[in-house]
């Protein structure tokens, strides 16, 4: 009696199992025969084992694929920043795209389950109105006197803010009139967080976006800021951590937080001592071609000018400690920026380890490979330039009359003959300065008699 194939399993033992043994035919037997080396058992395909990969294999490859991905994001920013401020600007645009369809995604996931059609869209919607509102403001603020002379771009800067509105109030007509029975809470709970990605997003990236605009290094030295904040909080959290500083992020400690602030301020001044040097750095932007080969020209804000400082106490000879100083107020500016980065703009990040807590995932996306979403890199970012922006106002920036704020009273606030008349009295004045010829002041006559 042949021995019985080892693949052949038996339920029961007994006269049953004879009678199975004798109705299995003689072909059926042989298809379960494979040859040696042959992927196929019993007429089915088996599929190779893949190796379990080692815990060790899984952080080598993580940290290769982050190493790689960090190298070509720093590389990518470097090359950007040097190459002008608009190549800038569609990054910090690109960025705040990204990272509220990230946000919005975390949310979207239930609209398709409930068969909404129109939810997504309409986020969208209301994110292209409101880039178009912010963008727009910071084109007319920062170019009238390119805005404001053009005849076709003219309507659309002095009823700028109108039109957004109505672009705005069509997206809420449209999403009242889309409402479902059934849906409502649903519904609203999306409108109100598309709103609230707008808030915290695009709104805040508007604010970094005119920082470029007044100049590079209100927007490089507060990126940088936080970026060294993260880092050293991590060396110093790994080298002498031990107390837990919020329950939101395990791994924060309080001393990585306290040593990160003293090292993150080190590296304000240094940086900051650096950049000043370069007027590509610290002169608003005038001209959207410009790069850091050409450069730009200005004059300097008072904060980048060096000042000469005193101790208000005489000290012993013997100490042979100087009493004068020499520094530019930007230094102590950059004490402000450097304590926000490492005491307040954390806070962006544990908001933002919360939402994913509430939502149970561990990164908002796989933008960025090794490294998740990119709202996971970005998350301290928002809230800092929103505050480089507010601090810079507040303190720092110096109001002056300019060309196009000229051109945009005289345009919004004078009638046709009164600006003739400021045309009239400016040439005048150039005339006298030898600056136009007497024939301007001819011809303007001439024009303003054929009107009459």
């Amino acid at each position: 009696m042949a021995k019985p194939k080892k693949d052949v399993k038996f339920q029961h033992r007994g006269s049953n199992a004879s009678r199975r043994r004798a109705s299995t035919s003689f072909s059926d037997m042989s298809e379960s025969v494979s040859e040696p080396g042959s992927p196929i058992r019993n007429g089915a395909l088996l599929k190779p084992e893949a190796l379990p990969i080692s815990d060790y294999e899984k952080k080598k490859q993580t940290f290769i694929t982050r190493t790689i991905w960090t190298l070509v994001m720093i590389a990518g920013f470097f090359a950007s920043m040097f190459a002008g401020h608009i190549y800038m600007i569609i990054v910090v645009t690109a960025v705040q795209i990204i990272s509220f369809k990230e946000v919005i995604a975390i949310a979207n996931l239930r609209s398709r389950e409930r068969s909404l059609r129109f939810t997504k869209t309409l986020s969208w919607y209301f994110l292209g109105i409101t880039m178009y509102y912010l963008y727009g403001e910071s084109v007319i603020y920062y170019f009238k006197h390119i805005v404001l002379i053009d005849r076709v771009l003219l309507p659309f800067a002095t009823h700028h803010r109108f039109i957004s509105f109505m672009l705005y109030v069509i997206g809420f007509v449209f999403f009242v009139g889309t409402l479902q029975k059934g849906q409502y809470r649903f519904q609203f709970t999306q409108f109100a967080w598309t709103h609230m990605a707008l808030c915290l997003i695009v709104v805040q990236a508007h604010f970094i976006m005119n920082n470029i605009f007044e100049g590079m290094i209100w927007f490089f030295l507060p990126v940088s800021l936080v970026i060294t904040n993260d880092i050293f909080a991590y060396l110093c959290g790994i080298t002498f951590g031990r107390t837990q500083l919020i329950k939101l992020s395990p791994k924060k400690t309080v001393e990585g937080f306290v040593g990160a602030w003293i090292f993150t301020i080190v590296f304000g001044i240094i940086l900051t001592n650096i950049m000043m040097r370069y007027s590509y750095f610290i002169c608003p932007v005038n001209d959207l071609g410009s790069n850091f080969w050409t450069g730009l020209q200005c004059k300097p804000n008072p904060v980048f000018n060096p000042v000469k400082h005193s101790l208000p106490f005489t000290l012993p000879a013997w100490t042979h400690i100087p009493t004068t100083y020499t520094f530019a107020p930007l230094q102590l500016h950059v004490l402000v920026l450097a304590t926000f980065a490492s005491l307040v703009a954390p806070f962006g990040g544990f908001f933002a380890s919360g939402l994913k807590r509430t939502f149970n995932i561990k990164d908002f996306g796989d933008s960025i490979p090794g490294h998740g979403g990119m709202t996971d890199r970005m998350d301290c970012q928002f809230i800092m330039g929103f505050f480089a922006y507010m601090y810079y106002s507040s303190f720092i920036a110096t109001y002056h009359a300019s060309v196009g704020s000229v051109l945009e009273q005289a345009i919004t606030g004078l009638s046709a003959m009164e600006q003739m008349e400021v045309v009239k009295g400016l040439s005048k004045h150039l005339v006298n300065q030898g600056v136009i010829a007497d024939k301007v002041l001819e011809y303007l006559g001439d024009v303003q008699l054929k009107r009459r």
